[in-house]
């Protein structure tokens, strides 16, 4: 059976079991890839042109968690590669040198060790990102990367074929970017606002404020934002509130 069969036939499942409502689209479709591929882990996600990344779904709660690592960290393979356009491939030594922060996080909260990291291509290039997590510390060698590029051009082509250019605005997007991860990311934006004012800080100054208190705290940035604009915490508590990571 082809690669395009395989993941066909494991996304027909996701959609017989749970519908195919465009807001369930992101996590069918990181579950479809994991199950063709034969990965551990694989997570989905959006990215703009400053470089802020959303995410959309994973294939289950620990590669979601690998995501709102890395943007705790503020850069790692998946941010690099939805930056550059190209593949990267990131074994543990690799994340282990060119990423501390994250390798770091990564190995303390997630079974992860090594990460392929995939910009989509077609419409969704310099836009979307699929990212694959793997147990091997050299997790290339557990699959065909030829397999993989293929499965990422079937994401987006199922993501553009769900949705028009047209619907995408400055504050909106295609119905399968209103998930629960990307809610919960847009609560970074709104305390990286809060802080900002609070603080008399740019907005990358306050992101990066926000990072270090996360970090600091062991938690992810996502958690501590959402504690910020519910009032549990304020800008003048960061860094306070040492709860484990969530």
């Amino acid at each position: 059976m082809s690669i395009q069969q395989e993941f066909g036939n494991a996304l027909a499942g996701e959609w017989v079991a749970e519908g195919d409502e465009p807001a369930l689209l992101p996590v069918q479709l990181a579950r479809a890839a994991a199950t063709s591929l034969g990965v551990d882990g694989v997570g989905l996600s959006v990215h703009d042109a400053a470089g802020l990344s959303t995410p959309l779904g994973a294939s289950h709660e620990a590669a979601g968690t690998a995501e709102r690592l890395q943007f705790t960290a503020g850069s790692g393979p998946c941010m690099s590669s939805a930056q550059s356009g190209e593949p990267v491939f990131a074994s543990q030594d690799q994340l282990r040198i060119r990423w501390p922060v994250f390798h770091d996080l990564l190995v303390t909260h997630t079974p992860f060790r090594s990460i392929v990291a995939l910009a989509l291509p077609g419409e969704l290039r310099g836009h979307g990102a699929l990212d694959l997590y793997l147990l091997h510390p050299v997790g290339l060698v557990t699959f065909d990367i030829s397999e993989a590029l293929c499965v990422a051009e079937l994401v987006s082509h199922q993501l553009s074929h769900a949705a028009s250019w047209t619907e995408w605005t400055e504050v909106d997007g295609p119905p399968w970017t209103d998930t629960e991860p990307a809610r919960q990311r847009s609560r970074v934006w709104m305390a990286t606002g809060m802080v900002s004012v609070a603080l008399e800080l740019q907005s990358g100054d306050a992101l990066a404020i926000l990072r270090s208190h996360a970090y600091s705290a062991d938690r992810t940035v996502d958690a501590l934002a959402a504690d910020i604009v519910s009032g549990r915490l304020t800008a003048g508590q960061l860094g306070h509130d040492g709860a484990g990571c969530g």
